[in-house]
């Protein structure tokens, strides 16, 4: 079994660093650490570098939201992950961050090298502009009416509703998702990056096989569209770092976010005494992989490669994407409890459980995967505790009681053994080409054969038989040999369990060679279980904690039933109620919203101040009969995200039996005048 050693470099995508880890992301790294380990239980030199991507737009305004510093932000973020990654025992060399010195080194050099080579150009451009904020507006910074099909709230750049692609100079009645203020526009100077330069080069390296077929499909349809070139700079205010010579500009986040990849590499370097360039010159013989999700192919397939081969630095050897993660069959979703942080799932649920999972899902395509929870609580019931713990319960109790630990000095039934072994190529052959999914289903399979072997032999019966003593110890000594060498097979999956079993067993750290020699003639500790069943309840549990209501939409969406069968509240304090600031409000704007049997969306006047506000009253009104009439707001009820957009406040309406009636002032009232 023996085979030339391989040098890796493998990463993951960097998650960014203003928000937690869900069960979503975990998809890729649970896929790239089972492929690193894989690689290293070969005996492979093989490193795993990742880091957080800590620069952009959002990260700066999230900052100054929560009242910190971008870097205090960053540091609490990139602490959070790293503890979340540990615990799903996602075993990184070396975890790092785009916000560090090595970063800004690769990033202006690599820019340098483009500019010396004359891949870069500089022009003027028209862009978004936030007169109150005074900064420059990234797409999905702007919000506004779909030119196509006139949905409220959407992005800047595509709409959710049609799906059209669109200028944020397009958007009908445009506002600053910053500060409210309709944008205007301003020009200024940009840095681009000439991709177009490289794409023979692409192309040819495209078709060389590091891209699978399905991306390479995608890829053919950017090709045909043309290749633009990419701004690559960003005005101040940006948090993140300055372009050399060019002061108030910035390197857009996505220049320096794969570039991160190198740093981590380099800041590792640094600590373990690797050559860097051993790895990123052009005649390295070492390999690179990256492992992404498909939804930035469009990054690491065109752009990367491309900057990389106009720096001088080698190109990746491949590029692997993933699908997306779906929960029940649907995305993921704060109301239903299916968008579940990686931390709410540690509070419920051993990591492993989900480990095992995305690897009996995952293949070497793109296509989603889905975590149906029924499937789950039954697949790691049945595969982990039914058939592979079961092995080793059923043969060890024996070998402690009455053969004080010792196993067997000669295999029962070599060439069983023998069938394991040889099985290991092609369960090998899977890890390799990442289809974990038909690995686990032939690791499983074995599982069964070593169970059958164990109901034939049935030791439980054979001890009660006199002189039966050195049968009982070969049977449970080749039950526990087969399931050591499932252990083997299954370690790059349950790294936690794996290390179980070699206490259990008293032997080193397992590598994939010990699968040519059984363990035999050697004292074993005594058996201890090794995972317990999942039970529904704990996935209720867990989805329940997950559950994010939106009561202000809930409220807007249903109206309230008749007034008789409403008891009355709870008396409030005077105090209580002076919390609750009522507005007068001029309805501006009033339309039907699309796919919503109940709302109307309203944009409200406030005096000098805009609302949009989704009321559930389209029972009771046209929507244009609405358009100038005063009514009454909740005006600080928080914000509450809904399907269709942002509902910012509460119109008051009275329901009973005979209908809904939209309150309002007397005549003489003023938008903005608080009611009293």
């Amino acid at each position: 079994m023996s085979h030339p050693t391989r040098r890796i470099l493998v990463t993951s995508a960097l998650p960014y660093a203003n928000g937690p880890i869900h069960i979503g992301h975990l998809v890729e790294y649970i896929q790239t650490d089972i492929w690193v380990r894989f690689q290293k239980l070969r005996g492979h030199e093989c490193h795993y570098v990742c880091a957080d991507d800590a620069h952009g737009t959002p990260i700066m305004l999230r900052a100054e939201q929560d009242g910190v510093t971008p870097e205090q932000l960053i540091e609490r973020v990139w602490r959070e992950h790293r503890a979340d990654f540990a615990e799903f025992l996602i075993e990184f060399d070396n975890y790092y961050s785009t916000h560090s010195p090595e970063n800004r080194h690769y990033a202006e050099l690599i820019y340098r090298r483009l500019d010396k080579g004359g891949y870069i150009s500089r022009r003027v451009i028209t862009q978004a502009y936030d007169p109150e904020k005074q900064m420059f507006l990234p797409d999905r910074f702007i919000k506004g009416e779909c030119p196509r099909c006139g949905a409220p709230d959407q992005y800047g750049d595509s709409c959710e509703n049609c799906g059209a692609t669109y200028s944020p100079t397009d958007l009908k009645n445009p506002r600053s998702v910053v500060s409210g203020a309709t944008p205007i526009l301003k020009e200024s100077l940009h840095f681009f990056f000439k991709l177009q330069d490289f794409e023979v080069l692409l192309k040819d390296w495209i078709a060389s096989g590091p891209i699978q077929p399905q991306m390479v499909n995608k890829l053919d349809e950017w090709f045909t569209a043309g290749l633009q070139e990419w701004d690559i700079s960003r005005d101040a205010p940006y948090w993140g770092f300055e372009i050399p010579d060019a002061p108030g500009k910035y390197f857009y986040v996505w220049l320096d976010a794969p570039i991160g990849y190198m740093a981590s590499f380099q800041n590792y370097c640094d600590r373990t005494g690797l050559n860097f360039d051993d790895f990123w010159n052009p005649e390295s013989d070492a390999e690179v992989y990256h492992f992404i999700g498909k939804d930035i192919a469009y990054f690491h397939i065109l752009f990367w490669p491309a900057e990389l081969t106009g720096a001088g630095f080698r190109k990746p050897t491949a590029v692997h994407c993933h699908g997306f993660l779906t929960v029940d069959g649907q995305k993921m979703s704060k109301s239903r409890g299916t968008f579940i942080r990686a931390r709410t799932y540690l509070n419920h649920l051993r990591p492993e459980y989900l480990r095992y999972y995305f690897a009996s899902k995952l293949s070497d395509g793109i296509d989603d995967l889905d975590l149906n929870f029924e499937d789950f609580v039954q697949r790691v019931n049945s595969d982990l505790v039914g058939k592979l713990v079961n092995i080793a319960s059923r043969c060890a109790g024996f070998i402690t009681r009455r053969f004080n630990g010792r196993l067997a000095d000669e295999l029962a039934e070599p060439a069983l053994y023998t069938e394991f072994v040889a099985a290991g190529a092609s369960i090998a052959e899977g890890y390799e080409g990442r289809q974990f999914g038909r690995a686990m289903r032939e690791i499983m399979a074995l599982a069964d054969r070593a169970n059958q072997y164990i109901d034939e032999k049935k030791p439980w019966a054979l001890a009660k038989q006199a002189g039966s003593e050195t049968e009982v110890q070969a049977v449970c000594s080749m039950g526990l040999n087969l399931f050591r060498a499932l252990m083997i097979a299954l370690k790059p999956v349950l790294p936690g369990m794996a290390a179980q079993v070699e206490q259990f067993l008293q032997i080193p750290p397992l590598r994939w060679a010990d699968l040519d020699a059984p363990l035999l003639g050697h004292v074993i500790a005594e058996f201890k279980p090794l995972m317990q069943r999942v039970e529904m309840a704990q996935i209720t549990a867990m989805v329940e904690d997950s559950k994010e209501s939106y009561p202000a939409a809930e409220q807007a969406a249903k109206p309230a039933g008749p007034l008789v069968d409403d008891p009355i509240s709870p008396t409030v304090t005077i105090e209580e109620f002076a919390k609750v600031d009522l507005r007068v409000a001029r309805i501006a704007k009033a339309e039907a919203v699309t796919g919503a049997d109940k709302l109307v969306r309203l944009e409200l006047d406030l005096g000098g101040e805009t609302r949009q506000v989704f009321a559930g009253i389209k029972s009771a009104y046209k929507p244009e009969d609405l358009q100038g009439r005063l009514t009454v707001i909740v005006a600080n009820l928080a914000p509450r995200k809904m399907r269709f957009g942002v509902s910012e406040g509460m119109v008051l309406a009275a329901a009973g039996g005979s209908g809904i009636y939209l309150l309002g002032p007397d005549a003489g009232a003023e938008p903005g005048m608080r009611v009293r």
